[in-house]
């Protein structure tokens, strides 16, 4: 259940030969084409290969997004006054190649492998609809989700997609348990892993053809609380979101969340995929040579402005904002404007939902010129955000406070 358990675990497996699917010879190759940035600089050196189209299926006007090539970062202040949940035509895009455009009639989920009693077996969509359906508020968020602040803030040099804190969304989510679907194909009591693999062009990195997208999941959590979700918001689960159907899983990195899911492979032995314990590592100087596995996401906040922002001077400017935690819910939130000197307690907006996020707001009245805000939230476990987030070389999981720079005038 623990993500940072299993990712040590399968590890040490890999390293002693006993786990499956990820070669030592490809490691080597990898390497040697990273040279001396190692295997922690293959993923941001990838060419994706792109549909004739582009990368993205859906309209990205910039008043919405900041677009990194395949990737579309959400602009906080497109999310003011917009609800709880992120609508569609604004919730963030992270693809590793391009996304698909899947026929959702002809789809198939092909669910196979040694931890089945029996041999493979087959869902069509309408098969995944019948069965007992469930929606939850799920949040979704890329690792590398605040990486340019390890720049921009801290003064540190990190590779990767520069977002700021956009790789991020709230969706209502419906589909089917996982695990209903694991028991209707017949899942035997050997089983170990529960590999999900996308229907994405491979990826290619370094002269290497790593396949599909895949990542394994325990089948402790499999069993639990994952989804594959084929409604997003009330709505056919659109393509750049994983349509026609994707994994939801909660409180683990984006990455475990698989979209375009085509097959299901139930292991009776550890599985291993360089999106599962090799790539989405933290490196650096202050960790092992050969990476340390995350531990689920940090907490962070957010205001639904954009850095920069002009307010009106000496009248009431109401801050609204966001911040989430995937160890616990949000107990509460502190806000500054003068750059750290002073806090204030927020007052909650809405509901504070486990995997999800919660709203806030305060009221101000600026005096005229430059102010710094700052958010700082503490979770019902008592994780609270710092002020420097730890240094890694790709800059993932950043959690220090965002200094958000505003003008009054």
């Amino acid at each position: 259940m623990d993500e940072v358990a299993y990712d040590k675990l399968r590890t040490r497996q890999w390293q002693a030969g006993q786990a499956r699917g990820f070669s030592r010879r490809d490691l080597l190759r990898l390497t040697a084409a990273a040279g001396a940035a190692g295997v922690a600089g293959t993923l941001t050196g990838a060419t994706p290969a792109l549909a004739a189209d582009g990368p993205i299926v859906k309209p990205l006007p910039p008043e919405l997004f900041k677009v990194f090539g395949t990737n579309a970062e959400t602009r906080w202040s497109a999310l003011a006054g917009a609800g709880y949940h992120v609508p569609i035509d604004r919730f963030f895009v992270r693809n590793h190649t391009s996304t698909p455009i899947i026929d959702s009639a002809a789809w198939r989920l092909e669910v196979f492998g040694a931890g089945l009693r029996g041999g493979p077996v087959s869902f069509s969509l309408r098969d995944l609809q019948r069965l007992r359906a469930v929606a939850r508020s799920v949040a979704v968020e890329c690792a590398g989700n605040g990486r340019s602040y390890f720049t921009t803030q801290q003064g540190q040099t990190v590779s990767g997609t520069a977002w700021g804190l956009g790789a991020v969304g709230v969706a209502r989510w419906r589909g089917v348990r996982l695990s209903t679907v694991l028991r209707r194909a017949g899942l035997s009591s050997g089983a170990v892993d529960v590999q999900a693999s996308g229907l994405d062009p491979n990826f290619v990195t370094g002269g290497v053809d790593l396949g599909p997208v895949r990542r394994p999941l325990p089948v402790r959590k499999a069993l639990d609380d994952v989804l594959l979700a084929y409604k997003m918001n009330g709505s056919p689960l659109p393509a750049d979101h994983g349509g026609p159907v994707r994994l939801i899983v909660p409180s683990w990195i984006g990455i475990a969340s698989i979209k375009w899911v085509g097959r299901i492979e139930v292991s009776d032995e550890p599985l291993f995929s360089p999106w599962n314990t090799q790539f989405y590592r933290f490196f650096g100087p202050d960790f092992p040579a050969d990476g340390q596995p995350f531990d689920r996401q940090s907490v962070k906040s957010a205001f639904e402005l954009d850095p920069g922002a002009v307010v009106p001077a000496g009248s009431r400017v109401r801050l609204t904002g966001r911040s989430w935690s995937a160890a616990g819910r949000i107990k509460h939130v502190d806000v500054s404007t003068d750059n750290g000197v002073s806090w204030r307690r927020a007052r909650p907006v809405g509901p504070s939902i486990d995997h999800a996020w919660q709203r806030w707001e305060l009221d101000w009245r600026p005096a005229a010129g430059a102010h710094v805000l700052q958010a700082r939230a503490t979770d019902v476990r008592g994780n609270t955000q710092p002020d420097v987030a730890r240094f890694n070389t790709l800059g993932y999981l950043f959690d220090a406070v965002v200094k958000v720079p505003v003008t009054a005038a």
